[in-house]
């Protein structure tokens, strides 16, 4: 048995092979056939031929598109155009047939019906390519952080905190919803299976900073919930996240870090899967790669969030947004930054502390914080990190100005007691790094099984 990648990898004219996989197209005529044939292994499908020979043609030649085959032939030269060689079949045994009505036939579907048969789209080429890619920058961090020298840290998916204070945060119980405990009118969570309030996280980032204080250099990449009411393209409600936390770690060198791995995944990919690379660029945005190089030629420039309100303020650009020190930056301010001015990455960096989390670190001046985002052409913000808060008084007075609880955060302060030290870490959404690399504009179409508001099917 061999799959289609080793043919592709090493073809052997005058080998007898053995094949399994599904018929994605079959174009029939008087005297012989061609089945357009792939079995998931590689991008490229592999051409059979058969003809009039074969005793069993006429069952051949009603094989329907989907089906799964086996198929026995010989590797031989093609006297297409299109492939260099091709297999002529000698004997198939039909593994699973497909009625007429099978979704996927060889002709373009949007989108939106595709996700609608999204247990089907991997057999697609767009969605082939996607998935595959997914699975090599999965490969990508791993392999970036094991070098490094990076513990893989597993997170829990279950918490009782809320690591970002939003309060988006799906609920679990296994309280009877009919008949929920009461105590004065509220919940009484006592009753509950962890005897309190528990949620879905939102980030390993807490528990990722412990262990950052024990092996120095950690990561967390795994599913994240929020429960934010948003249908744009770029939200979704279950969705992975890529989290390291370093010891001993200024953002000057988070800085660095960061673009180091950016860099590292981006070529993982581009060697690693270039077939799907020129698809994509092809027949999904064109500049695709230009765009990909342009970003692994080009430094990051540094800048504060100061500076780069006022390079907004100065530019003449009629913003829908006015951009304001005290304010976030809008897609149109970074889609600016990076595609006009510095024409480039760009890492914005000490931010309003108002607008960011209770974890990061003050500044000297007390009213920004050591908060860092890398925003890239093409995307807008890639990724969102910061120094952490180190010293423990500072962290307790900035929980106690955000409101933010300290009951069940009380192991979160000690690790400023015991033994610790200047840290910081970021998270980079694993889609959003998705969407960049392959030029899909939807969340939805870069998670397999999306999970959006009022969508949760399969």
């Amino acid at each position: 048995m061999k799959d289609i990648k080793e043919i592709y990898s090493n073809p052997q004219i005058g080998e007898k092979i053995k094949i399994q996989g599904w018929v994605k197209n079959h174009r029939k005529q008087k005297e012989f056939g061609f089945i357009d044939f792939s079995d998931g292994t590689y991008f490229k499908s592999i051409q059979v031929v058969y003809d009039k020979e074969l005793s069993d043609f006429d069952q051949i030649s009603k094989i329907k598109i989907g089906s799964a085959l086996t198929i026995d032939g010989e590797l031989i030269e093609s006297q297409g155009k299109n492939q260099e060689f091709e297999i002529k079949m000698t004997n198939y045994v039909l593994e699973g047939d497909c009625p007429d009505d099978y979704p996927i036939q060889p002709k373009r579907h949007t989108r939106e019906f595709m996700r609608e048969v999204a247990y089907l789209r991997p057999r697609t080429n767009l969605f082939n390519a996607v998935f595959r890619i997914r699975s090599l920058v999965a490969m990508a961090i791993h392999q970036y952080f094991q070098e490094k020298n990076y513990v893989y840290l597993h997170s829990p998916i279950i918490t009782g905190s809320d690591a970002e204070g939003a309060g988006e945060m799906f609920k679990v119980t296994t309280l009877d919803l009919k008949k929920l405990p009461l105590n004065n009118g509220e919940i009484d969570f006592s009753k509950d299976f962890f005897k309190k309030e528990a949620s879905l996280t939102v980030s390993g980032q807490l528990q990722g900073e412990a262990f950052a204080m024990a092996y120095k250099k950690i990561y967390t990449f795994g599913p994240t919930f929020r429960a934010e009411n948003s249908n744009t393209k770029t939200h979704a409600s279950e969705f992975w996240m890529i989290e390291p936390e370093i010891a001993f770690c200024d953002i000057n060198q988070l800085m660095d870090i960061e673009e180091d791995s950016l860099r590292y995944i981006i070529e993982y990919v581009i060697i690693n899967a270039p077939v799907e690379m020129e698809f994509l660029n092809k027949f999904v945005q064109p500049g695709l790669m230009d765009k990909l190089h342009a970003l692994l030629d080009k430094e990051a420039v540094r800048i504060d969030h100061k500076e780069a309100i006022e390079i907004l303020l100065n530019s003449g650009e009629n913003f829908e947004i006015k951009p304001s020190f005290e304010d976030d930056l809008a897609k149109e301010h970074e889609k600016y930054l990076t595609e006009k001015h510095f024409n480039g990455p760009v890492f914005v960096k000490n931010w309003p502390k108002e607008i960011k989390a209770f974890y990061m670190r003050l500044n000297d001046d007390e009213k920004t914080v050591a908060a860092v985002d890398l925003l890239v052409p093409g995307a807008g913000e890639l990724m969102g990190g910061s120094q952490r808060e180190e010293r423990h008084d500072v962290l307790v007075n900035r929980m106690s100005e955000m409101n933010v609880e300290k009951e069940g955060l009380d192991w979160y302060l000690n690790l400023r007691k015991y033994g610790g030290c200047k840290h910081s870490g970021y998270g980079m959404g694993f889609e959003r790094l998705l969407i960049y690399l392959t030029g899909v504009d939807n969340i939805r179409d870069v998670i397999p099984f999306p999970r959006t508001p009022g969508n949760l099917e399969f």
